[in-house]
């Protein structure tokens, strides 16, 4: 991707956050807390960071770009992003990246914190579980990611929005990092395309009813 792109970033795996960025410096940035309202809130922040930055996405002489959080995260959540990524895509004529949302929150650990070794990024997955992955020193990623409890993710130092949930079972949990629209755009392009289909890692919990028993083919075995 040409470094002299502005990208813009979304990613509703847990909170709605979008950013700007170009050439890896974010020029915008904003957060939704509000988990019930990804929908509602999305386009209210792209039309906010683009107005920070004073840029207009529609202005084709632009280089322009998207990159998208596809999870892992909760089955909605994750859907509002990726559909207004790909509406977003074909309204602006640009092509759309998916990538991991754990990968950018591994860039966020790497600038943060500086890990020595081997991390993990783990983040609330409900349910008492976390959704996890692990990485090198330098952010990138050598297992998962993963879902299960906090227990079964390895010994190692970790980050990410889980460590405020479950400080206790979380080996060596390091500071609570958010997941930030800006470094989706700024990271983003350097990250792994990962395609546009989301990581649920569980089957949603709304599943088509099976078929109904035959009351009558019941009654036949019995006569």
């Amino acid at each position: 991707m040409p470094t002299d792109a502005y990208v813009l970033g979304l990613d509703t795996s847990t909170v709605a956050t979008v950013g700007l960025a170009r050439g890896g410096t974010v020029l915008g940035r904003a957060t939704a807390p509000d988990r019930m309202r990804h929908a509602e809130q999305l386009i209210v922040l792209v039309d906010q960071v683009c107005a920070e930055a004073g840029i207009d996405l529609r202005d084709k002489t632009l280089d322009r770009r998207l990159v998208v959080g596809v999870g892992p995260g909760p089955f909605t959540g994750l859907r509002v992003g990726i559909v207004t990524a790909r509406t977003l895509g074909l309204t602006l004529g640009v092509d759309v990246r998916g990538v991991c949302s754990l990968d950018v929150l591994a860039a966020q650990a790497v600038a943060a914190a500086a890990p020595a070794g081997e991390f993990v990024i783990a983040t609330d997955a409900r349910r008492r579980e976390v959704y996890w992955a692990r990485y090198d020193a330098a952010g990138r990623r050598l297992a998962g990611p993963d879902v299960g409890s906090p227990d079964s993710v390895p010994d190692l130092p970790c980050y990410g929005p889980a460590t405020a949930v479950y400080p206790e079972r979380l080996t060596g949990a390091g500071p609570e990092l958010i997941l930030d629209g800006g470094a989706v755009a700024a990271a983003g392009p350097e990250l792994p395309d990962v395609g546009l289909e989301p990581l649920y890692l569980r089957r949603p919990d709304a599943v088509e009813p099976s078929r109904p028993k035959s009351v009558l083919a019941t009654n036949r075995r019995r006569s």
